[in-house]
């Protein structure tokens, strides 16, 4: 007696559009570039209500490929998964990898669960070839915290 076995499968596409060229596109040259991008580009009604983090994906020459929201949670965290991250960055065929979030507090202090994220993203994008260059915090009044100025991130 035979058993029918399934073989039909769900079909897997990989798409990115981009609409700029690559000379229009900023290039990040500073933890400050990093910060100009995102805080130009947050959403100005919420940073200081909701906890959200933004992911810049980079060329080889650091120009910005694009920018994707990973996450938005409440007044006091947001869920930062690092498959999302890499996914999107993998999909996007990016270089390397910026990522910020915003206290809404105005506290520009990382916590032990920003430093722990940070570190887990760093090796995961080591392991990928796909670096974490920065990890930023903003704060809603302006300003901002670099886990690389602060040597908390080794090439």
């Amino acid at each position: 007696m035979s058993v029918q076995i399934p073989t039909e499968v769900a079909e897997v596409r990989l798409t990115y559009r981009n609409k700029v060229y690559a000379a229009d596109r900023p290039q990040i040259r500073s933890s400050h570039h990093a910060y100009q991008v995102f805080w130009d580009n947050w959403e100005e009604d919420t940073i200081g209500l909701f906890e959200t983090a933004y992911l810049l994906l980079l060329d080889r020459a650091n120009r910005v490929m694009g920018w994707f929201k990973v996450s938005q949670g409440g007044m006091a965290g947001t869920v930062v998964d690092a498959k999302v991250i890499f996914a999107t960055a993998l999909k996007a065929r990016a270089s390397s990898i910026i990522l910020a979030h915003n206290h809404p507090s105005g506290q520009l202090r990382p916590s032990k669960a920003d430093s722990e994220l940070t570190q887990k993203l760093f090796t995961a994008g080591k392991a990928l070839d796909l670096p974490l260059l920065d990890h930023l915090i903003l704060a809603p009044e302006g300003g901002f915290y670099s886990f690389a100025d602060e040597g908390l991130i080794n090439h």
